[in-house]
């Protein structure tokens, strides 16, 4: 008899306790926010379209965004350029969306069939995907079977677990193909299929599963909201500019550009002071670095290390002349910078230093090195005898002399005084009895006016210092 009224004892001891303790339901649980990052597709599918979603994709991955959404409304375009963005797209760690924002056509298709899912407009369409050559008029008979070809089998690799998606897509692309599902025929051959959405949300097969559409929404933050709740996602939109149009030309004269600033440089470096020509060539090589920037191939550090190389090159210049190896590693960083600058590097993936990912870059490179050597060249043989020349005070740096005649004894002007004609940083001209004389001074500057007094020579002109500094010695 006792046994049994312990064991109620127990019960009602146990109920009390639990009946103390905070239930579980009640503790708060945060529900974490998912980063999108919405990419506007709009216009023809070229280039600048695609330095948008590349660069898109690569801001994506440095924020570790979870979503990318394409908002789409495009009548088609270059067959390459849908290329080169569904490998980008294949890049992107998490997941892709395309909103068919009001049409996918064409290469939009292509794009849209390469993301893990679709969603459109009530009034969106997509399809007609027949590929064309860059003019709109048709690919030849034997490369567009090879086109269609590979098309169908990309699409069905990436759409694997998407039940109707590689069928769908085969029959916007093939007109021979006869889309036949659960004795239904959705499209005869003879024609190219296309869908609107409420055809490509219907739904077939058992379980049913929609034909190509993941839903419909009225707008992207309706789909979100839909997808991910009220306050379940944070919205990043690119910002799309005239830029990008811009982009293509710039990356397009790359090497001209790369040419003109290097030689813009070179000129500035063999002239006394610091004038249009450096800055001009700096402006040019900005520039450069900009248009690759919104073509979406580097970031900002390229930029940074060209800045650090031309700081090595301009201490070695300046302050600590004849050392070679801080001019030599700035020369380095330099062309390293404008290499790295022009290559399509991505934020998640290790450096392979592979032919196809510098070898355009480096032949940019060379190209405007190239350019900026026949420029000098010419600057020196046709130049001189014009007034364009003798303003640049390049006339003396050939012939020792402002007045033509070459220096015969350069060690008789060793312990001369004389008088400097510019500024010297830390080069430029000096004038010992009334005849000019290039020269440089091996620490610091001199500013015009300043008295000087030879003390050696060097291969490009004499070295001097400031007669203040001989008193103070």
């Amino acid at each position: 008899m006792l046994r049994p009224l312990l064991i109620c004892l127990l019960a009602l001891q146990s109920a009390a306790l639990m009946a103390d303790e905070p239930a579980l339901s009640a503790i708060p649980v945060t529900k974490a926010v998912t980063n999108v990052v919405v990419i506007p597709v709009r216009e023809q599918i070229a280039k600048p379209v695609l330095y948008i979603i590349r660069r898109g994709l690569k801001e994506a991955i440095d924020q570790k965004a979870d979503v990318v959404v394409l908002d789409m409304k495009t009548p088609g375009g270059a067959l390459d350029v849908t290329f080169d963005i569904m490998e980008a797209l294949a890049k992107f760690p998490g997941q892709t969306i395309t909103f068919v924002n009001t049409e996918a056509i064409s290469a939009g298709a292509f794009i849209s069939a390469v993301t893990d899912e679709i969603y459109f407009t009530p009034d969106g369409i997509i399809g007609a995907a027949a590929p064309v050559t860059s003019s709109g008029g048709d690919v030849d008979k034997t490369m567009r079977l090879k086109i269609v070809s590979y098309l169908k089998a990309r699409v069905r690799a990436i759409s694997e677990n998407e039940p109707y998606r590689g069928k769908v897509i085969s029959a916007m692309i093939d007109e021979d193909f006869e889309l036949k599902i659960d004795d239904k025929v959705i499209k005869e051959k003879g024609e190219l299929l296309s869908l609107t959405a409420t055809e490509a949300s219907e739904t077939y097969g058992d379980p049913a599963q929609p034909l190509l559409a993941a839903g419909i929404a009225k707008d992207v933050d309706a789909l979100l909201t839909a997808k991910f709740g009220e306050n379940g996602f944070k919205v990043t939109s690119l910002e799309v500019t005239w830029s990008e149009q811009l982009a293509v030309v710039l990356t397009g004269i790359a090497p001209i550009l790369l040419g003109l600033g290097l030689l813009g440089l070179f000129i500035e470096f063999k002239t006394p002071g610091f004038g249009v020509f450096g800055v001009g060539g700096g402006i040019l090589l900005t520039v450069v670095f900009l248009g690759n920037y919104v073509a979406g191939f580097s970031g900002h550090e390229p930029i940074l290390v060209f800045a650090l190389g031309l700081v090595l090159v301009l201490v070695e210049v300046f302050f600590l002349p004849g050392l070679v190896f801080m001019a030599l590693g700035g020369v380095v960083l330099m062309f390293g910078s404008l290499v790295w600058s022009m290559a399509d590097i991505w934020p998640n993936e290790p450096i392979t230093f592979s032919g196809d990912l510098f070898l355009q870059p480096i032949l940019n490179l060379t190209i405007g090195i190239l350019l900026a050597l026949v420029g000098g060249v010419v600057l020196i043989r046709f130049l001189p005898k014009g007034m364009f020349w003798d303003k640049m005070i390049l006339a003396a740096a050939t012939t020792g002399t402002s007045s033509g005649a070459p220096l015969n004894n350069e060690t008789s002007l060793i312990g001369l005084t004389g008088i400097a004609v510019t500024d010297m940083f830390p080069s430029g001209q000096i004038e010992i009895n009334g005849q000019r004389y290039e020269a440089g001074v091996a620490v610091g500057m001199i500013n015009s006016g300043q008295k000087i007094i030879v003390r050696g020579k060097r291969e490009f002109g004499l070295l001097v210092e400031t007669m203040e500094e001989e008193t103070n010695g």
